[in-house]
């Protein structure tokens, strides 16, 4: 997400600083809770109830001590890897985050841009405010599609058919959320659902009421499977020949 809500909202201010161009990612981040609204930087920012998560994946970074060697040769540095036989300068990719046009005018198609630009991987997520075809056609990153397995099946095998069809070369199925955390923030700030073309259709969020909270929130509760299991995993074998990737698997014996 951070290359789509760092372009376009914040290049006036980039511009203006000339030499003085954002060094560390923190850096960005304090530009981005300028340019955006309050309600969608809390979005992007936040986390869960307390937090206790979020905060926790951040500080396992600072926990993680390298062991230098020495008088070894380090004139000619090679990060680059390879995904199901898909090869990548270094071993970091796009993930899948939604709602992209918070950020940017251009939403989806920027980031894929941008990660095509560093012949880098893009996961695009369902629900992302950018058509699949629309994506698929911007440029020639290498894209995988995120998907949710829906109460309705229908909406999931359609997502994936349309994946299929316009070159995206994996699926990847989230396995971690059959229910959606409950945002505090996005409650307080009642989070209003971003438009979702590709579900157009399909699903309707116009007329999920916020009054309660997050739109967000009931959305995911009206739509998403909360019996998801690995019924459903042979289920979405049975449908494509694309690999499946588990996004989301943390403990040792689900794998």
């Amino acid at each position: 997400m951070l290359l789509a809500c760092c372009s376009t909202p914040c290049f006036s201010w980039l511009s203006q600083m000339e030499n003085n161009l954002p060094v560390n990612i923190r850096e960005y981040q304090e530009l981005a809770k300028k340019a955006l609204s309050k309600m969608h930087y809390d979005y992007i920012n936040g986390g869960a109830e307390d937090e206790h998560t979020l905060r926790d994946n951040i500080a396992a970074y600072g926990r993680i001590l390298l062991r230098p060697r020495v008088l070894v040769d380090v004139s000619n540095i090679d990060m680059s890897t390879s995904l199901l036989g898909y090869n990548m300068p270094s071993p970091i990719i796009v993930a899948p985050t939604g709602s992209h046009k918070v950020a940017t005018p251009e939403g989806e198609v920027a980031t894929a841009k941008a990660a095509a630009s560093c012949n880098s991987l893009m996961v695009l997520s369902f629900s992302s405010n950018c058509r699949i075809e629309e994506v698929a056609s911007s440029c020639n990153a290498i894209r995988f599609y995120q998907l949710f397995v829906f109460k309705k099946r229908d909406v999931s095998s359609t997502l994936v058919r349309r994946a299929e069809s316009n070159g995206f070369k994996a699926i990847v199925l989230t396995v971690d959320t059959p229910v959606f955390g409950r945002r505090e923030a996005d409650i307080r700030n009642k989070m209003v659902a971003s438009p979702k073309p590709n579900l157009e259709g399909l699903i309707s969020i116009d007329d999920l009421n916020t009054t309660g909270g997050s739109q967000i929130e009931k959305y995911a509760r009206d739509t998403l499977d909360p019996s998801l299991s690995w019924k459903e995993v042979e289920w979405l074998k049975s449908i494509t020949s694309l690999p499946i990737l588990l996004k989301g698997i943390v403990t040792a014996e689900d794998g």
